[in-house]
């Protein structure tokens, strides 16, 4: 046995998930999913198909164009969401962004203030500029 042999088996940190392999969605993503819907107004889902890089996922908007994106296990499990949310859902890649999205984006990218929120439910990923 090599010395790196563990770590390509079983992932870097001894789990089961295997390097290159999106990770799924996980209870936290859809629980925070619930928490973001519920604590604001005119919300909308916009599903976003599985890539290479990630699983599929939800974009939620809020009337001001306010929007957050965390993983979902499917587009079904992005329906039944929006079903136990009374949210409409949408493809996105077949009906695109709403204005209001881009618009928000716009407008905090021009006042300096925060930034786009990239990272996942469980901390990852990182919170860059726009």
């Amino acid at each position: 046995m090599g010395l790196f042999d563990r770590f390509r088996r079983t992932g870097r940190l001894g789990g089961a998930a295997r390097a290159g392999t999106p990770r799924g969605a996980s209870g936290r993503d859809v629980a925070y999913l619930e928490q973001w819907a519920g604590t604001r107004r005119g919300v909308e889902a916009y599903v976003e198909p599985r890539t290479t890089v990630t699983e599929v996922t939800v974009v939620l908007v809020a009337h001001d164009g306010e929007w957050t994106r965390r993983r979902i296990g499917g587009e079904q499990d992005a329906f039944r969401l929006g079903r136990k949310l009374g949210i409409p859902v949408y493809e996105a890649s077949k009906v695109g962004y709403p204005r209001r999205m881009r618009e928000y984006t716009a407008r905090t990218k021009a006042t300096g203030a925060g930034g786009v929120d990239r990272r996942d439910s469980d901390g990852q990923g990182q919170r860059e500029p726009h």
